[in-house]
């Protein structure tokens, strides 16, 4: 775009400065993001002009121009780029924009003896915070599609990335966003962790057939497989604690992250050894305490959220701090308090609770079981992570249910 005669700057050249002194990255494809946010279609200037004073375009043909706005007989350049709709180009909404020029208005009315500099300089500083929100609200829905697609294609790493993506915007996540943060993580430490249970079986097996040859090289492929899993659990949890359970404000979002973080402490504690498994293991009881805390008071006993949490936290007891005691106390009073209010079940959640309320049942069956014992390993106890209940059941090997965490 020509810049003025007068030497005013246009705004897409000084938001671009003013991103790069702020060291933010500017790639080609957000370049034209911007480009495309601040462009006001040239047939929306008469609707604008009603609500916010008289506008004067310069060089209406042009693909970019300057207009003048008249106040008080004088004229002042506001640097805001106009262009005419593309043919087929859906009508977008500009309510926003008509707000904010209406407030600049209202401004150089009750400020006649502010400098242009300092007026203009209050004004890109609205125009860049309107922009910034709507180039954060743009990249979020994109890639909250982004995960969905990869979700389908099965491609869960890349999932992750997109919900990291969603997460680093320091914003409450909705329900659905939430949801396919948990499910990409989910799916990207399962596999993990199936693949770590394998191996250390296999391990176990040729130990005690003495192949020490194969149990070499079995131990160096399980360390390789449990630096994939700290590496997963250390990126969730650091997510987490910078962004999700800053930005969380409802008490469901709350238990969620929490228990989520006691989730993936107790995963690093399933295969960590010494110090860093009583470390891990202490994080995880207190991350599943405090959910706990805010799930009693703000969460009804047949909420799935806090049933998940429940299941969850007597799975960390029963193999992470070998109290089977302690673990079917936990389950038995949250099944106990949820069949007292089952009446009041929404039919929204009433498959996800009662799905795991089986799923505690399970448990308590389990572990009372003379066969029972508590390895501080994998006792096949149901947590909220898979949906293979069925699966599980026939194995006893009891199921994990997901909806939980949803």
């Amino acid at each position: 775009m020509a810049r003025e005669a007068s030497g005013y700057q246009d705004i897409e050249w000084f938001l671009m400065q003013h991103c790069m002194s702020n060291h933010r990255q500017i790639e080609a494809r957000d370049a034209q993001i911007l480009d495309q946010l601040l462009a006001i279609p040239f047939n929306y200037l008469p609707s604008i002009a009603a609500h916010s004073g008289p506008f004067l375009p310069q060089d209406p043909d042009a693909v970019r121009s300057f207009v003048a706005f008249v106040e008080a007989q004088r004229k002042e350049i506001l640097p805001i780029a106009v262009c005419p709709p593309s043919p087929g180009e859906p009508q977008e909404d500009f309510e926003g924009f008509k707000d904010l020029l209406r407030a600049c208005r209202q401004e150089l009315s009750s400020s006649r003896n502010r400098s242009y500099a300092a007026w203009e300089e209050h004004f890109i500083n609205s125009m860049v915070h309107c922009i910034e929100k709507k180039f954060v609200k743009m990249a979020v829905e994109n890639n909250v599609y982004l995960a969905k697609l990869a979700e389908q294609a099965e491609r869960y790493e890349e999932m992750v990335e997109c919900m990291k993506n969603v997460a680093s915007a320091d914003q409450e996540l909705s329900v659905e966003e939430r949801n396919l943060l948990s499910v990409a993580y989910k799916n990207v430490i399962g596999a993990r962790r199936a693949s770590w249970r394998i191996v250390t079986s296999i391990e176990q097996k040729e130990e005690s057939k003495g192949n020490e040859s194969q149990v070499g090289l079995i131990k160096e492929y399980r360390q390789k497989i449990e630096a994939e899993l700290a590496k997963i659990c250390e990126d969730i949890l650091e997510v987490l604690d910078e962004h999700l359970i800053k930005s969380a404000q409802s008490g469901e979002s709350k238990v969620f992250y929490h228990k989520m973080k006691g989730d993936y402490h107790r995963y690093l504690a399933e295969f960590a050894l010494g110090d860093k498994r009583k470390i891990s293991a202490d994080k995880s009881l207190e991350a599943y305490k405090a959910a706990t805390e805010v799930a009693t008071t703000d969460l009804a006993p047949t909420h799935p959220i806090r049933l998940g949490l429940a299941l969850n936290f007597s799975v960390f007891y029963y193999e992470i701090l070998n109290s089977p005691d302690q673990a079917c106390h936990l389950a038995k009073q949250a099944f106990d308090d949820a069949i007292a209010e089952l009446d009041t079940l929404s039919e929204e959640s009433y498959k996800d609770s009662t799905l795991i309320m089986q799923l505690l049942r399970d448990n308590l069956t389990l572990w009372t079981s003379s066969e029972a014992e508590p390895s501080g390993g994998e006792s096949g106890a149901a947590t909220t992570e898979t949906k293979e209940a069925g699966d599980a059941a026939s194995s006893a090997a009891p199921a994990e249910s997901e909806k939980a965490a949803e």
